[in-house]
């Protein structure tokens, strides 16, 4: 049994299916190593030599009659006269302008976006007349004796009777036995009288439209930027002492000083405006991340916000009065415990810093900014408000119009970094990633009917990229139409009219 299965499997190897004949053939030795060799790419014929020698059959040692004995023809190496005549005939009537070469045709640079098709040159070459839209051809449902399953029944047709006219079919199938017994088109005589209206009042022609529009008076009608001066063009003088990015300025109430905080080496300096000069250095050991001088002249003091950690400084300006207001400010006297300050304590501690002379405010995470709380508002700008996005857009909202903006501006490349706005001029600015400072004109009206007045005045440059970062911080005089810009390049300079 074993060897008949054998023999079996070797014979079922070598059998195959004719679907011609509807058989199945038993394969031989040979036609079998005839496949097998076919697979392999090989010659079907084992007695075949693909690399036996070549027969040259029209060249041989011996050969007293060639082929061809007839010697070469003059026009292989001789340069043709008639075709030289011919080329000069083709260059002369070139020169006359007689034969003209199909030029490539041009894409023109500037195109109209919102343009007229009808007035250019490639639609005149177009037929004018314009055919009207094929009708849509008729289905099986729209026959006169439709199958049944096209037929509605009565409670889809009084469902339809139920709709609105707009949302109804227009066509409701239905089933006759003969064309005899199909009725004549009710709404054929006024379908008729509202084509020849149609042909009557909307003839097929193409009309040119040709609309002359000045394009100076699409532009929004600005004043000239001499009648908006004061504002800061120039650079008039650079602060330098700093050894690394300058994170963040404030200037004095007074405009006579002003303060700045570094990235690197955790510094917080003071500079006179009108001199370059400074006079106070303190060494953190942070990254200051934010400065900011109080708003009232009498106390003289600065918060300096590194880590998370809030000091406040004692500049050391004033007379001997305002001195001893800010020495007794800046002093910590023993606190009584009461149940708020027990909560207080987990996110706040006020404690005394014998280093620096003041008051550390402690929190328990890092502080990105500081602001001094004002009693009174100091700008016309206070129902509106001036966002700066990472995308380098600059959004205006006024809060009495809308949730939305304003207007939009899109003036930055790069991320912008700070807004600042003047408290007694109509000025705003903002600085960005890119080394700019961009100044604008922005003015408010009593009138609530007249809009807000936007123009962009100056672009300010000057200033190196370091490390990816441009501009980091800009600020106004409080009383001059000076701006101060602090950049990643360790340096802060004064613009000014």
């Amino acid at each position: 049994m074993f060897i008949y299965t054998l023999v079996n499997v070797v014979t079922f190897r070598r059998k195959i299916y004719d679907e011609y004949n509807d058989e199945e053939v038993e394969l031989t030795k040979e036609e079998t190593k005839l496949i097998r060799r076919l697979l392999k790419g090989k010659a079907p014929h084992a007695e075949f030599d693909p690399y036996e020698p070549y027969v040259y059959w029209f060249k041989w040692d011996d050969a007293k009659h060639p082929l061809s004995n007839a010697p070469e023809p003059k026009r292989r190496f001789i340069p043709s006269k008639w075709e030289s005549k011919k080329v000069v005939e083709y260059v002369r009537a070139i020169r006359k302008g007689l034969i003209k070469f199909d030029q490539p045709k041009e894409e023109p640079r500037f195109y109209l976006l919102w343009g007229d098709d009808s007035s250019s040159s490639e639609r005149n070459k177009h037929l004018s007349y314009i055919p009207p839209p094929k009708p849509k051809l008729p289905g099986h449902e729209e026959s006169y004796n439709p199958s049944l399953e096209y037929l509605p029944t009565q409670e889809e047709v009084n469902s339809y009777q139920l709709m609105y006219e707009e949302d109804r079919t227009k066509f409701i199938p239905k089933r006759f036995t003969s064309f005899r017994s199909i009725p004549a088109y009710e709404n054929a005589i006024k379908d008729s009288f509202e084509r020849c209206l149609d042909l009557y009042l909307c003839p097929r022609v193409q009309k040119k439209r040709e609309i002359n529009i000045n394009p100076e008076f699409l532009k929004p009608k600005l004043p000239s930027r001499k009648d908006l001066r004061p504002y800061p063009v120039t650079c008039y003088l650079e602060y330098k002492g700093h050894e690394g990015a300058v994170l963040s300025i404030s200037v004095e109430p007074l405009g006579q000083w002003i303060a700045s905080g570094m990235k690197i080496d955790g510094t917080v300096r003071i500079w006179e405006v009108e001199t370059g000069r400074c006079p106070r250095v303190w060494e953190i050991g942070e990254a200051v991340q934010h400065v900011a001088w109080n708003p009232l002249s009498e106390l003289p003091v600065l918060a300096v916000s590194p880590g998370a950690d809030v000091l406040i400084l004692n500049t050391g300006f004033g007379n001997e009065e305002e001195q001893k207001k800010v020495k007794e400010l800046l002093r910590i006297g023993t606190p009584t415990n009461s149940d708020d300050s027990d909560d207080m304590l987990s996110f706040l501690s006020w404690l005394q810093d014998e280093k620096h002379d003041c008051i550390r405010l402690r929190h328990y995470r890092t502080v990105s900014s500081v602001e001094w709380h004002r009693k009174r508002r100091l700008s016309f700008y206070s129902d509106n408000v001036i966002v700066g996005s990472k995308e380098g857009k600059l959004s205006w909202f006024d809060m009495d119009l809308s949730s939305k903006p304003y207007k939009t501006l899109k003036c930055h490349p790069k991320d912008i970094t700070n807004l600042a706005f003047h408290r007694s001029y109509p000025l705003f600015a903002s600085c960005s990633d890119d080394c700019t400072a961009y100044v604008f004109h922005g003015m408010v009206y009593a009138d609530l009917n007249q809009n807000p007045l936007i123009v962009p005045l100056e672009i300010l440059r000057g200033h190196i990229s370091s490390d990816g970062r441009g501009v980091m911080d800009c600020k106004f005089h409080p009383k001059q139409p000076w701006l101060f810009t602090a950049a990643a390049d360790s340096s802060i300079k004064l613009y000014c009219h």
